[in-house]
């Protein structure tokens, strides 16, 4: 048996009133995952564990069978992972992101979406002037890496849960800390580094938003991820334009499969992860593919965007697969957690999934939606349970 995992960041969301009552997965056009939910077998699955927040991290260390509450220390070592960056003892991987801040408030947590070449530039810029505090890596986008000694025992917020808010109600916790203190400066005195680097004057001139904060989130120590071949007895390989994705993946000792095109963002190339998923599937048995773009339209609370990448998701990604798969190949779909175009953020409730098996008898489920797979045969399942629930 060959196996499919199809992963849409945050597609699962609430009843709109835009929408007649309906969610964008009831709304939008997706045959292709209809027809896996109406051949094959529905549920619900539980990625956040009850008391932990609904991150990205969280939801897909579930997903692929490790328990959060085990194997979860932090967003930036995943992340750390992905780029290669081995951290030693005692440091902390933290997240990175270039942000925009208007009036002392947080305006856009990606930068007006900074391509991966300018923000090199500026995380070059930032190891000159504050390397002192640590090391900064580059990574796609807005998404970068910061590795420092600092970061035990301190509390921080995902920027994308605090648009609009002011900056100084978000920075690290508790302030009277030391180590509070040196990283929250460090986050202010980026703006002096970045406001007038040559890469933001060009980007405000062209009506772009500029990246002129640095913004420190997610960090933690290096964890410790049994072999995914080991635990499940199967070779594994993942697709995903996201750094932390890959991170978990390599920790897992998974291959990681690099698709040109892969943006992250709603320019992606579905198709071509699609053609690189099912070339994967000629060397190994199961094939993780994650695709970010309704996330990002979830937090930008675009009903429209969200609409559109569910569909391309469908259409250009799953169709492909179900028309190259092999008759001895199951295939799952779903969400990684809700990101719900009303709150603009993660939230933690049950996400509908399906799989299409030559192992699974139907269940006749109508189509694929939170609604509907509420009504499958494989009921309300634990996250971590789901891999060997595609396995059995």
């Amino acid at each position: 048996m060959k196996y499919l995992v199809v992963v849409g960041d945050g597609m699962a969301d609430y009843p709109l009133e835009e929408l007649g009552g309906r969610t964008p997965l009831e709304e939008a056009s997706t045959p292709n995952m209809d027809s896996i939910a109406r051949r094959g077998a529905a549920g619900m699955l539980r990625t956040i564990p009850p008391g932990m927040d609904a991150g990205s991290d969280i939801a897909n260390l579930s997903i692929l069978g490790y328990d959060p509450r085990k194997y979860y220390t932090g967003r930036g070592p995943l992340e750390a992972a992905s780029l290669g960056v081995e951290l030693g003892d005692g440091e902390f991987a933290w997240r990175c992101n270039l942000i925009t801040v208007e009036d002392g408030r947080i305006a856009d947590f990606t930068a007006g979406h900074i391509t991966s070449a300018e923000a090199r530039e500026l995380v070059e810029a930032l190891n000159r002037e504050l390397g002192h505090a640590g090391r900064f890596y580059p990574g796609v986008s807005y998404r970068h890496l910061f590795v420092s000694e600092r970061g035990e025992g301190l509390s921080s917020t995902p920027p994308h849960d605090v648009v609009g808010a002011r900056v100084e109600e978000h920075l690290l916790k508790p302030k009277h800390s030391a180590s509070a203190r040196e990283l929250n400066e460090l986050m202010l005195r980026s703006r002096e580094v970045l406001e007038e680097h040559e890469v933001n004057r060009r980007r405000v001139e062209q009506g772009k938003r500029p990246a002129n904060m640095i913004w420190l989130w997610g960090q933690g120590k290096k964890p410790e991820l049994e072999p995914f071949a080991e635990r499940f007895g199967i070779t594994g390989a993942a697709i995903s334009a996201v750094d932390l994705i890959r991170g978990i993946a390599r920790l897992a000792g998974m291959r990681v499969v690099h698709v040109p095109g892969a943006t992250g963002y709603y320019d992606t190339d579905y198709r071509a992860k699609a053609e690189y998923a099912l070339r994967a599937l000629e060397e190994v048995d199961f094939c993780y593919i994650h695709v970010e773009a309704p996330d990002e339209a979830g937090h930008e609370g675009s009903v429209e965007m969200k609409l559109r990448t569910i569909e391309d998701l469908d259409g250009k990604l799953i169709g492909r697969l179900l028309d190259g798969m092999e008759e001895d190949t199951a295939i799952a779909v779903l969400p990684d957690h809700p990101t719900p175009i009303r709150v603009k953020t993660h939230t933690p409730e049950p996400v509908p999934f399906a799989v299409l098996s030559p192992r699974v008898e139907g269940d006749g489920v109508g189509s694929f939606s939170e609604r509907e797979c509420q009504r499958g045969s494989l009921g309300l399942v634990e996250g971590t349970e789901f891999i060997r629930l595609l396995l059995a």
